[in-house]
């Protein structure tokens, strides 16, 4: 009966320590093996054992975490406060630098991304800011990632998520942008103008080398006219035709009136 007992004594003690030897790392971990308080190796995925006591394994996740950036109060080179916030994502790639070489990696990721956010952007006009967003993103990435690396993380992505303008900012870009849209319209106003001119020029020469196409043209205008048929009926002559005619008129009567208004001459006397 004592024989029983010790073997189930020894059982549970084997039990107990298997249990307590046992670890198993995810797909997407890594174990950084301590063992004394020393690194001793990085397990891979799978069914790991350990040295109660002596051994503590800790696990890393090796997946993109995703870490938004809260939104900073910026001032622009050109002297504007704008608000902006951002989302960063990274990776750990040394599962044993991440223990190792720094306390908390996500907290001390996530104060940097916010200081270099604000150093980035208030090197840029506010209208830099706005239009080349990915020259922001790549420089805010690569400041990151020159220090993040020996941290054992890699910085694979950041992303300026929100702009937030001034109210007096908003109306003034708002008057701008309607400026700018009523030049364009002002513009191709004028642009139409001249071509319109232009056309007009070259179907007065032809015109003027083709007298019977001023008549076409004014036949046409009649039909025109005749389409809602209107009792009106317009007879329009070539304006120059015109003026010529008035022309000869008063010509003639101005030679007629000199004729009658000359003096006659008086019957000599004869001795």
């Amino acid at each position: 009966m004592n024989v029983l007992g010790v073997v189930i004594v020894v059982l549970v003690v084997v039990l107990i320590v298997a249990a307590l030897s046992i670890r198993i790392v995810t797909q997407y971990e890594r174990g950084v093996l301590f063992r004394l308080g020393r690194v001793v190796a990085v397990r891979e995925p799978g069914l790991n054992f350990i040295v109660p006591v002596i051994d503590r394994l800790r696990r890393v996740s090796m997946r993109i975490v995703t870490m938004p950036i809260q939104s900073q109060g910026i001032i622009t080179r050109d002297n504007v406060s704008v608000d902006i916030s951002a989302v960063a994502y990274f990776r750990v790639v040394d599962a044993e630098k991440s223990v190792v070489a720094i306390e908390n990696v996500y907290s001390a990721i996530d104060q940097i991304a916010q200081t270099t956010l604000r150093k980035v952007v208030g090197r840029h006009t506010l209208d830099q800011a706005l239009a080349e967003t990915d020259t922001i993103n790549i420089d805010i990435r690569r400041i990151l990632d020159v220090t993040t690396l020996e941290w054992g993380v890699e910085v694979t992505l950041v992303e300026l998520k929100d702009i937030q303008l001034p109210l007096s900012m908003q109306r003034a870009m708002a008057r701008q942008a309607e400026a700018e849209r009523e030049k364009r319209a002002k513009i191709i106003a004028a642009e139409g103008e001249s071509l319109a001119a232009a056309a007009l020029g070259d179907a007065s020469d032809t015109m003027m080398a083709h007298p019977l196409a001023l008549q076409l043209r004014n036949l046409q205008t009649l039909i025109e006219l005749g389409v809602d048929k209107n009792t009106t009926v317009v007879f329009p002559a070539p304006l120059m035709s015109a003026i010529g005619e008035i022309s000869a008129f008063l010509a003639r009567e101005n030679a007629s009136a000199a004729l009658h208004a000359a003096p006659i001459p008086e019957a000599g006397v004869y001795s």
